[in-house]
């Protein structure tokens, strides 16, 4: 079978890595794809919004199916005009990708089907929302109602700091029309962890977890990025947990969703929060994580071929989803400045390298390739993950893997999965 997947990034070279070791699967197209993704399958130059042109690419190259790896796309409805073409595809469609793309959405679904989650207010008015603040407990968590590359929540630790926030995030318009409404939540604490799951309308199977690191710097300092690396499976998500969120959270969220009359087929990404107080919804994605699909997809067993089709055919219920009993870390190369301002264009030695290593993975999430070689061509730049028999080897397997690659204004956190050493 011929296969497209739409994106461009990490999330997308690992989703490819996975459908290339499928056996039912005879030649991937990625659409614009990267440098990476270049060596797994042809790359076409359309963009992940140009949905007319995917399209016509899909009827015209005779595509059985196509992956939707982007969220942008997804809360677009680019399943809904795949489907309304006679084309197979994978994701969520337009009505049911609204549970990532509005906040307010999610945060209403969650309210009334008593689904735990943080207590919060929405606003879609600037001057509502500071008279709201006046009255509330710091810190605070101010969040973009829409899509803002996983970079609009502000967390505020006083009134000044929060009014400052909305102002950023409804007036300023810092994330674009995604601050068009706005989000104010109760600022939680514990630890967090991130579940994937594939859903078919009906049933939902998880994956392994994991746990992912936002913010640019060591220590969980600066700012919010789109990840700088993630490791799974995490300690902190035990039996007891996963026994509650099944319990409380996946399936009433799948449920929910269908009784809303927007049956959710694809995957369904629960950030979760574990409280004093027992599990919560930090935020639903609907899409793989991107860095967790390049910790999660590569210690997977099935044929992903195999569970996509089950999905899209309502029959999940038939796959036993199974993963290595190991684990995973990845680290983010980015380059220096991300995720504010900084230079690309450089080029990246050393690639070669991972040929041939079992158990070593360089996932391009910002790259590009031209005459000269490839080149840097984003923030993130490349998420290097490596296995391990538990997470100690995994993050030092990782760790030294980021030094066979090397670029001018290349950085790194040097603290991912630091964590687990604690456990």
């Amino acid at each position: 079978m011929k296969v497209l997947i739409v994106g461009s990034g990490g999330r997308e070279h690992a989703i490819a890595a996975s459908v290339a070791k499928s056996t039912k699967v005879d030649k991937i197209y990625c659409a614009p794809g990267n440098a990476g993704i270049g060596s797994l399958a042809e790359c076409v130059p359309i963009g992940a919004m140009e949905f007319d042109k995917i399209v016509s690419f899909a009827k015209e190259k005779d595509i059985d199916l196509t992956i939707v790896g982007m969220d942008d796309p997804l809360v677009g409805g680019l399943v809904d005009e795949l489907e309304a073409a006679g084309l197979r595809a994978f994701g969520p469609r337009k009505n049911a990708a609204v549970l990532e793309g509005s906040k307010a959405f999610s945060k209403d679904l969650m309210k009334k089907y008593k689904i735990p989650t943080a207590k919060y207010e929405n606003f879609d008015d600037a001057k509502q929302a500071e008279a709201y603040l006046e009255t509330a407990k710091f810190p605070v968590v101010l969040k973009a109602d829409g899509l803002a590359l996983g970079k609009g929540v502000l967390i505020c630790k006083d009134l000044e700091e929060a009014k400052e926030g909305v102002k950023s995030i409804m007036l300023d318009k810092k994330f674009g029309s995604a601050g068009n409404q706005m989000v104010i939540e109760e600022f939680m604490t514990g630890r967090e962890v991130s579940v994937l799951s594939f859903v078919d309308g009906k049933t939902i199977k998880t994956m392994t977890s994991a746990q992912d690191h936002k913010r640019a710097l060591d220590g969980d300092k600066g700012l919010n990025t789109g990840g700088m690396g993630t490791f799974s499976p995490s300690p902190f998500y035990t039996e007891e947990v996963d026994k509650f969120c099944r319990e409380h959270i996946y399936q009433p969220t799948v449920d929910a969703m269908a009784a809303e009359g927007r049956e959710f087929k694809g995957i369904i990404f629960f950030g979760l929060m574990l409280t004093q107080e027992g599990p919560k919804v930090l935020e639903y994605n609907a899409r793989f994580g991107d860095p967790e699909a390049q910790v999660v997809l590569p210690r997977m067993k099935n044929d992903l071929i195999e569970v996509v089709s089950a999905c899209i055919d309502g029959k999940l219920d038939e796959i036993d989803l199974q993963f290595e009993k190991n684990a995973a870390v990845c680290v983010v190369l980015a380059s220096e400045g991300y995720p504010v301002d900084y230079k690309k264009g450089f080029a990246i030695h050393g690639l070669e390298s991972f040929e041939g290593k079992e158990g070593y993975y360089c996932f391009h999430a910002g790259t590009k390739k031209t005459e000269n070689g490839i080149v840097t061509n984003g923030g993130r730049v490349l998420g290097i993950t490596a296995k391990g028999r538990d997470l100690k080897e995994a993050r030092a397997n990782a760790y030294e893997a980021t030094k066979w690659v090397t670029f001018e204004n290349k950085y790194m956190r040097n603290d991912i999965g630091k964590a687990i050493e604690e456990v």
